[in-house]
């Protein structure tokens, strides 16, 4: 928009003649014979600024949680028999330096209704690690349900399920 005006402006300035208040008005219509058109248009540069963000983004500091973008997906909606229903997780940096992330922060719920069945942070084995997220490069994990109640209970019954991830749209899926 910038750029634009400071067209119309410089174009406005070269109409206008060299600011000389004596020089009669001409008819704009009227042609005349002793004067070329103009050959070349002016050059215009166009710069873009930018204002900084009123808090730095961190540097290798951990990732703001607005930062982060978040997916939870299913490669199935029904799972039969034995089969053990499989999700990915993604998360993207979209700040604008990398920073670090704790991948134990990953919590997928599955629920049935109000009734909490199984969570991935409560049964996780092993302390996993922190991660340097850089921008737009995906973290991606796999996460696997047994289809037991906690982390050791009993197997639970065939029903409609959902998985949830805190940022991450639902999955609803079935096990038969």
């Amino acid at each position: 928009m910038a750029g634009i005006l400071g067209v119309v402006g410089l174009l406005a300035w070269a109409c206008t003649g060299d600011g000389d208040e004596d020089e009669p008005v001409r008819n704009a219509g009227a042609a005349e014979t002793s004067a070329p058109p103009p050959t070349a248009m002016p050059t215009v540069t166009v710069t873009r600024t930018t204002t900084p963000p009123s808090e730095p983004p961190p540097e290798d500091g951990p990732c703001r949680a607005r930062d982060l973008v978040v997916n939870l997906a299913s490669a199935r909606d029904t799972y039969a028999g034995p089969e053990r229903p499989r999700f990915r997780v993604t998360v993207v940096n979209a700040g604008e330096n990398p920073c670090t992330w704790d991948a134990g922060s990953v919590d997928v719920r599955v629920t049935s209704g109000p009734d909490r069945i199984w969570s991935s942070a409560r049964c996780r084995e092993g302390r996993p690690a922190r991660r340097t997220l850089r921008r737009g490069i995906p973290y991606v994990d796999g996460v696997g349900w047994d289809r037991k109640r906690g982390c050791k209970g009993d197997p639970v019954r065939p029903g409609t399920y959902v998985a949830e991830l805190k940022g991450a749209k639902r999955q609803v899926f079935r096990l038969r």
